[in-house]
């Protein structure tokens, strides 16, 4: 079967991007290595996706996602993309499984968190631990809680989370005389986050082991001088802000990237490549915000610009160098 579109990658941006296409009548095939939804798959409760009064599940949201592209003929395969082959006019995807071409690709393979290395982390992922505090933080309204993690995003989760929690304690791996031990750069919201009175940190520590059966029950923390270990019992919840990884390993060489891997982009989700767009958490700057919703908008802009791509052929020479360095993830 030939097809006018694939979509590597089945979360939010994959499934806009595919809802948008199919119902412009182009036949397209999403290539997802596991169940369509991306990470809302491993999140609870949605709350600030628009349209939903009442939350939702992450799950479902991504059901209803992926029922309505199929309503529109988007086909799904479950298989792994492991390159993408520019041959002239021809873009191939090899999987796992075999290889797919289309004279338009759109890469929606996203970003994941950097997972917190400590003992039990995974198994109570969504169970007090998360790694959105936009997300996830609604629920923990008057509960203490511990960021892990010193940059930017750790602080500006910290800064949401107070607004909502009883108490902040962040979890820096240096000692406090350590120049580097803060990595944030945006010292404004440093200093607007240590002058809550509901703010602490704990300093040259890391989790070692999170505590607790079905949700949270406290911490392990080793302190990085001494070796020694202590329980931290008042901890309901730990939102884990150590960067993430764009998941692109298998495009590097192909696109044109930042240092740390985010596929640069013009403002239409366009790459240098002729009809290859990226969309989503993988782009660099869509990335930075990790929000669904931000996700399916760069979605609908690489469909609707597909379409007129593959009505004209027209792709600009872009020229992408500048975004390397600039401000982006983490």
């Amino acid at each position: 079967m030939g097809y006018d579109l694939i979509i590597i990658g089945g979360g939010p941006a994959g499934l806009t991007a595919a809802i948008y296409a199919g119902r412009a009548k182009l036949q397209t095939l999403i290539l997802d290595k596991k169940t369509p939804g991306g990470q809302l798959n491993d999140t609870t409760e949605v709350e600030n996706f628009p349209g939903f009064p009442e939350p939702i599940m992450g799950p479902e949201l991504m059901q209803r996602m992926v029922q309505q592209a199929q309503r529109f003929g988007v086909e799904i395969k479950i298989e792994e993309a492991q390159d993408l082959i520019i041959s002239g006019a021809k873009r191939i995807v090899k999987t796992d499984q075999g290889l797919y071409e289309a004279p338009v690709v759109i890469i929606s393979t996203g970003a994941e968190p950097v997972k917190l290395p400590a003992k039990n982390a995974d198994k109570l992922l969504g169970r007090g631990v998360s790694y959105c505090a936009t997300c996830d933080g609604y629920f923990f309204r008057d509960k203490d809680i511990l960021v892990v993690g010193a940059g930017d995003a750790a602080f500006t989760e910290a800064l949401f989370l107070l607004k909502l929690v009883r108490s902040v304690r962040m979890v820096v791996r240096h000692p406090q005389d350590d120049p580097k031990a803060i990595r944030a750069k945006d010292q404004l919201l440093v200093e607007k986050v240590k002058a809550h009175p509901n703010f602490g940190f704990i300093w040259n520590a890391v989790v070692e082991e999170v505590l607790g059966d079905k949700r949270v029950a406290g911490v392990v923390l080793k302190d990085l001088a001494t070796g020694k270990l202590s329980e931290l019992r008042d901890v309901h919840g730990i939102f884990v802000s150590i960067g993430h990884r764009p998941n692109t390993e298998f495009l590097k060489g192909k696109l044109d990237m930042d240092e740390k891997g985010y596929i640069l982009t013009d403002e239409r989700t366009r790459t240098k490549i002729p009809g290859v767009f990226a969309v989503g958490d993988v782009r660099k700057f869509s990335g930075e915000y990790a929000q669904a919703v931000i996700a399916a908008a760069d979605g609908c802009i690489a469909a609707l610009e597909a379409q007129q791509y593959l009505e004209d052929g027209r792709w600009p020479r872009l020229h992408l160098d500048h975004l390397s360095s600039s401000a982006g993830s983490g």
